[in-house]
């Protein structure tokens, strides 16, 4: 088994001064590390119970959503900023670690009963994730959990998801 943390770059200041990005495009580039990123997500939520959708924000959530929807065999809900998604769509505003944000998602995307996996590279503050949570919600869907490449410990964004299900593969900071 690798150590994916090795396969992860950090960039100090960006996108701001005092912030650590945690780059994945290395990880990407390394077609192992990245085949064994998906199969450990898929592992870890199999306690999950049955999904019918990845939900997964724009844009490195597109990267790891895709694949784990294929291997699981599930559709995958792409959720955008605005402007982006063509049809009628739902909002929900946000606050990140050095700003907000907004989100939207197709108004028809989720159906009263959907189980639904959120995804994405990253839990830092947890504003994304919970965002996509109560987009998803307000949608009729139940969120059976969320999951993670990386997670921020030291943020708590755990404690900001209103759902018990939450992994991530590896734990920073």
């Amino acid at each position: 088994m690798l150590n994916l943390a090795d396969h992860i770059r950090t960039i100090p200041d960006f996108p701001i001064p005092g912030i650590l990005f945690y780059d994945i495009t290395t990880l990407l580039q390394n077609p192992q590390a990245f085949c064994e990123t998906i199969d450990r997500l898929a592992g870890e939520i199999t306690s999950f119970g049955k999904i019918n959708y990845i939900a997964a924000p724009e844009a490195r959530g597109f990267i790891f959503g895709a694949p784990l929807a294929y291997k699981l065999g599930v559709g995958l809900i792409p959720i955008r900023k605005p402007g982006k998604l063509p049809f009628k769509t739902v909002s929900k505003s946000y606050e990140l670690e050095y700003g907000t944000n907004t989100i939207q998602i197709n108004s028809d995307a989720v159906k009263t009963g959907d189980r639904v996996l959120l995804l994405d590279d990253l839990l830092a503050t947890g504003g994304t994730i919970e965002a996509c949570r109560q987009l998803v919600t307000e949608l009729g869907g139940e969120v059976v959990g969320a999951a993670f490449v990386m997670e921020l410990r030291s943020l708590n964004g755990r404690e900001r998801i209103k759902n018990p299900n939450v992994k991530s593969l590896l734990a920073l900071n």
